[in-house]
């Protein structure tokens, strides 16, 4: 990555960060958000979803995660291992409890009785988000990895859950290795890419 697209997206992870300091949803915003991503994305009791545990100002995904499960999906939260970008993916449900991982991530507790899955559904947290389908993170490259390792396996399907004020009205800066959302959900609309 050169120095002026470093710099660049640093900024604008930084002011990302800002705004989405001030955002959260209500409680009709949460439903609205859930019921544009049921409308949209075909899941059903064989498959298995990608989900994320809410950390800080992250839109709140705990509300979704109970939803599926509600409906027979297996949900697995993304583990990261210190020796690679690609992250491992570790079923949850009620009853498994959550440790801190790296960077204080959370993720279910890891023990002989963990089930690792290989999920159909991502769903991924971002920063920001362009018209164009690509997020902003947060710079360490785990969900383009990720996802770039999962589709040359396999038939996946990447949605990004953000904000709808977490939009961009500008394209965002991007390389080679940055993957584009197959959705993108908000409270306000679902748009595929």
């Amino acid at each position: 990555m050169n120095d002026n697209l470093f710099s660049e997206k640093q900024a604008l992870r930084a002011e990302a960060k800002r705004a989405r300091g001030l955002l959260s949803l209500d409680a009709a915003q949460q439903d609205n958000l859930c019921a544009l991503f049921f409308e949209h994305i075909d899941v059903n009791d064989t498959m298995s979803v990608g989900a994320y545990w809410p950390k800080g100002r992250e839109l709140n995904t705990l509300i979704l995660i109970e939803a599926l499960i509600e409906k027979g999906v297996k949900v697995a939260i993304p583990v990261i291992q210190p020796e690679s970008r690609v992250l491992k993916f570790a079923r949850w449900h009620d009853g498994i409890s959550m440790v801190n991982g790296l960077f204080d991530i959370p993720h279910p507790v890891i023990d002989d009785k963990t089930q690792w899955l290989e999920p159909d559904i991502f769903l991924v947290p971002l920063l920001a988000f362009d018209r164009q389908g690509y997020r902003l993170g947060y710079g360490g490259g785990y969900y383009d990895s990720t996802l770039d390792h999962y589709k040359q396996n396999k038939k996946i399907t990447a949605v990004g859950l953000g904000y709808a004020k977490q939009a961009c009205l500008f394209s965002l800066p991007k390389e080679d290795h940055d993957v584009k959302m197959d959705w993108i959900i908000t409270e306000q609309n679902a748009t595929r890419f």
